[in-house]
């Protein structure tokens, strides 16, 4: 990094804070969580099937007499990207839509996010969001 003649680094644009929350969820609460989303102004976001396990490691079942283990479970992975001040409410409504109240409800994962640019069009920061 250079540094401007007042022994100070040199400033450039003013980068916006942004955060990317991945929520592993149910897959029957899709439509709450997308719902109470879209309700909050999240504009977009994205979604993928997913299989895991937490506490719960998953469970037996019967089929045709046998017993097997079924050790992944089906998930839905939601992921958006929302500025910092979209934040907590975005949690929130997340926690609120995808809760059961029963053991593998899912989790919420928090990241930062350094930049974001549309491909259409260039924009970068929050616009391109």
């Amino acid at each position: 990094m250079r540094l401007s003649e007042g022994g100070s680094p040199p400033t450039g644009p003013k980068v916006e804070p942004m955060k990317k929350i991945e929520a592993v969820i149910k897959p029957f609460k899709l439509d709450e969580v997308k719902e109470a989303l879209q309700d909050m102004g999240v504009q977009g976001m994205t979604v993928l099937e997913a299989k895991g396990y937490g506490r719960q490691k998953g469970h037996t079942e019967l089929y045709r007499g046998a017993e097997y283990v079924v050790d992944f479970l089906p998930k839905i992975k939601v992921e958006v990207v929302v500025e910092d001040n979209q934040l907590e409410p975005a949690l929130e409504a997340i926690t609120r839509a995808a809760r059961t109240g029963r053991i593998g409800d899912g989790k919420i994962f928090v990241s930062d996010i350094a930049e974001v640019i549309r491909i259409r069009t260039g924009e970068s920061g929050p616009a391109a969001v």
